[in-house]
């Protein structure tokens, strides 16, 4: 008797089915949980939505909600600016803070494991001498004096010596931001060193038993076999950190989303500024991952 004939798959086929089958609760909850009230927003957005007995009823207004939000309302467009660059400015010193300390934690010593017990504590917790220091924000204090023209602090100090160094302006600005900002970038690193740490427990240890061999130096082993294989986590970590940035709880664009229903010019302008909001998120993404993909490495 001859043996029947199995379904025989490629391993590039195999590989498309699982990626389907990873996607495939995320499919089937935004169907199920998501794609109504996705549809329903963009309804509000053009129209006017009044309330009623029983419900609410639609009056379509084409894009007149688009038109207030980008030419009557006050302080949308800049807010919406003031929060993409205050994005674009904090996603590298997230990304390259968070991949330092993975990088830190995953070395081998006595004690790692209370050292990163110890140094996620405020990140998962959000209190403590992190939050103490994001609340008076020491730095912020001597980077403002210094710019002020004060005559105390770090910024008398690290000014003069980066600029003896002819160091652009905007690049002396930055690191001055970077300071200023040290507390809200521990706070919201914690996810991504996470990640990083995952991707760096994963690289074979073979390579680098391999580049020992050959006579590579540590700096020569980092750039040519730990950041090219963590490569993809960049992409991951950015994409997330962008996110988390612009759903944070503290974002003005949001705040003014919520306040606008209540207080402004109603559901139908709020929904409008949601949409507004989610294709400036979405195009920003896009265009960081065009970027940055081409540079990652994958590994088959």
């Amino acid at each position: 008797m001859r043996p029947t004939n199995r379904l025989r798959l490629s391993l590039q086929q195999k590989r498309d089915i699982g990626g389907y089958v990873f996607v495939l609760p995320f499919t089937i909850g935004f169907v199920l949980f998501f794609l109504y009230p996705f549809i329903q927003s963009i309804m509000f957005s053009l129209s006017e939505v009044k309330l009623v007995q029983g419900g609410f009823e639609l009056v379509y207004k084409g894009l007149d909600n688009y038109s207030y939000v980008f030419l009557k309302h006050g302080t949308f467009v800049r807010d919406l600016v003031e929060t993409v660059l205050a994005t674009l400015k904090s996603v590298p010193l997230i990304l390259v803070f968070s991949f330092f300390a993975a990088c830190l934690l995953n070395q081998k010593f006595r004690g790692r494991g209370v050292a990163r017990a110890i140094f996620f504590l405020p990140v998962i917790m959000s209190a403590g001498a992190v939050l103490q220091l994001e609340q008076v924000n020491y730095m912020m204090e001597l980077a403002m004096a210094q710019a002020a023209g004060g005559t105390a602090g770090v910024g008398e100090i690290l000014v003069p010596f980066m600029q003896s160094l002819r160091l652009p302006k905007f690049f002396i600005d930055y690191i001055l931001y970077a300071i200023a900002e040290v507390a809200g970038v521990i706070r919201a690193s914690g996810i991504q060193i996470l990640i990083f740490l995952a991707g760096l427990q994963s690289v074979p240890a073979s390579l680098y038993e391999a580049a020992d061999v050959e006579g590579a130096t540590g700096w020569e082993r980092f750039w040519m076999i730990t950041f090219p294989l963590v490569s993809p986590l960049i992409l991951t970590n950015m994409v997330y950190t962008v996110i988390d940035s612009f759903t944070g709880s503290t974002n003005t664009v949001l705040t003014l989303v919520r306040t606008t229903i209540l207080t402004g010019a109603g559901f139908g302008a709020s929904a409008a500024m949601a949409w507004v909001y989610f294709a400036t998120i979405g195009a920003m993404l896009a265009v960081m991952m065009a970027i940055v993909s081409k540079r990652v490495f994958y590994q088959r």
